[in-house]
């Protein structure tokens, strides 16, 4: 193993590139978090999920709290006290009878430790009440301790952090979350690993394209704005506003950055301060300032289709992403208002005024009353298909509409350009022999595969106890099973099932929420899957 740690490696975790007054001490200190973290009995526990580059970077890791905690950047702080909001304790998993805020503490080593091995690598979950990782953290705690009292802070690492309140660029602002996301030691593992593993995938593919860096710049705005974080399953945007602090006249802007829509618009043409567009999908108008877009003297004709993303800052509509227009094409236009997936990139705009929650209670209902009184439905694979058919039969006939308003409607749908969809028989006997239907009341209708030994209930004649603890952690660790359906498990079936009454698993159940969060990072927060068409003109 390599013996010490050289300045590149302390500063791949830093915001900056060129090393400051402060990063020798720190380097210094990092060596000997590595000796305290390979140089005790756990250790070789340590090297059994961690190669030698991946044990550098933990020391740095670990290193770097300290550093935050001294310099006052507020990442860690930010954490713990949104982990505070959330569940009434600084951390989860660890006794916190002795915690000091503000400080180090040796639960925080652990907790970092745990966070960075289940980051890092992926095959093989490792329990936080691990022996090694409380030894080795109090190890690493008598360096950090030791440091403490002459520990530096770092102002430069702390202007990266800081936005002047009057700030009304929102590319400024953009770069705030991109130095957040993918340049600060806390989602080192997470984020930035997970964006540099998607940029040297781009370049290996790409790399006699010309266009090579679109694609690059493509892949991060776009990354920058869907992706949420392992820890808590928060948006680069909201880790933003917590960074910045109550006081901060931003905080509220950061969090109403609006998802990107990203897709295919009209030209509709333009005035002194804005570009008028028409999402093609939708149907839906936008204002696009051209403080944020440098080629509006390139747009001639209405109608031209452009392809571009938007984002709403500041209660205006910024270009966010590429940019290319080509010539008015109907059959683009036709796909366009025919694709559900194109439609959805808007969804969010109808969720915040439609009577979104109404629809689905009404939806839940029919399914209960379809499927005797129960949201969730035990079946044979091949009849899942057959399943949802019957029941969206059943669902619009509980709408008790007359044949001239279902004429009106599919009228209206006709008009706005849809026409409906032709979902492909789908064979899911492929996958598992079984799986059930679910309604999930915050998003609609699921189906799920190889997890039907996690609910043992009379209306499931396929669980087997011998699967039990293998489908429980699928549908627990599964990114693509709902929160909702897992819960439903937990709230219905957790005295049963032998997972949650001893062990490991007993001890999950008191921090099921953010190990939930950390599990499912960017599908925890169900969003309707409700898409609008042919909505009647108010």
């Amino acid at each position: 193993m390599q013996k010490r740690i050289y300045i590149k490696d302390w500063l791949e975790l830093k915001p900056y590139e060129k090393q400051t007054v402060t990063d020798s001490y720190y380097l210094k200190v990092c060596n000997d978090v590595k000796r305290a973290i390979t140089i005790n009995k756990q250790s070789f526990v340590l090297q059994m999920y961690l190669d030698k580059k991946e044990i550098d970077i933990l020391a740095c890791f670990l290193t770097s709290y300290l550093e935050d905690i001294i310099s006052e950047t507020n990442i860690w702080n930010s954490f713990i006290s949104t982990h505070q909001r959330l569940y009434k304790k600084q951390l989860p998993f660890y006794i916190l009878d002795e915690y000091y805020e503000e400080e180090i503490n040796p639960q925080d080593i652990s907790f970092l430790i745990w966070y960075f091995l289940n980051t890092v690598q992926e095959e093989k979950f490792i329990a936080p009440f691990n022996d090694f990782i409380i030894e080795t953290a109090e190890k690493v705690m008598d360096v950090l301790d030791k440091a403490w009292e002459h520990a530096p802070e770092n102002e430069y690492l702390k202007s990266f952090y800081q936005i002047d309140e009057s700030e009304d660029d929102y590319y400024i602002a953009r770069n705030l979350i991109d130095t957040i996301l993918f340049r600060t030691y806390l989602f080192y593992p997470d984020t930035l690993l997970k964006i540099r593993e998607q940029e040297l995938k781009i370049i290996e593919d790409r790399k006699d394209d010309e266009n090579i860096m679109m694609f690059l710049s493509e892949n991060r705005d776009s990354t920058l704005h869907k992706t949420h974080t392992r820890l808590l399953s928060l948006r680069g945007k909201e880790w933003a506003s917590e960074i910045l602090g109550n006081n901060h006249r931003l905080k509220k802007d950061f969090l109403r950055i609006s998802p990107r829509i990203m897709g295919f618009f009209l030209y509709k043409g333009q005035d002194d301060n804005n570009i008028f567009i028409e999402h093609i999908a939708s149907g839906k108008k936008f204002n696009l300032t051209k403080k944020s877009f440098d080629h509006s003297d390139a747009l001639k004709e209405v109608d031209t289709i452009l392809f571009m993303g938007i984002v709403q800052w500041k209660e205006e509509w910024w270009f966010s992403g590429v940019f290319f227009q080509q010539p008015f094409n109907p059959d683009l236009i036709l796909d366009e208002k025919n694709s559900l997936e194109s439609r959805m990139a808007v969804n969010f705009l109808d969720h915040q005024k439609k009577e979104t929650d109404e629809t689905l209670k009404m939806q839940l209902s029919a399914f209960k009353d379809f499927n005797n009184g129960s949201q969730i439905a035990f079946l044979p694979s091949e009849r899942i298909e057959e399943f949802f058919k019957g029941y969206i039969e059943f669902f619009n006939d509980t709408l008790n509409l007359s044949e001239k308003e279902i004429k009106e409607a599919k009228l209206r749908a006709k008009n706005d350009g849809f026409f409906g969809t032709n979902d492909e028989h789908k064979d899911y006997s492929e996958v598992s022999e079984t799986g059930l239907a679910f309604f999930n009341p915050n998003s609609g209708s699921e189906i799920a595969l190889a997890v039907n030994s996690a609910f043992p209930l009379s209306t499931n004649p396929y669980f087997y106890e011998e699967d039990s603890e293998e489908h429980t952690m699928r549908l627990l660790m599964d990114e693509n099973l709902s929160t909702e359906l897992t819960m439903y498990c937990i709230d219905n079936c957790k005295t049963k099932l032998p997972f949650f009454n001893k062990g490991v698993g007993k001890k999950y159940l008191e921090d099921i929420d953010f190990l939930l969060r950390f599990w499912k990072k960017d599908n925890y927060h169900t969003i309707p899957s409700i898409t609008y068409t042919g909505q009647e003109e108010k």
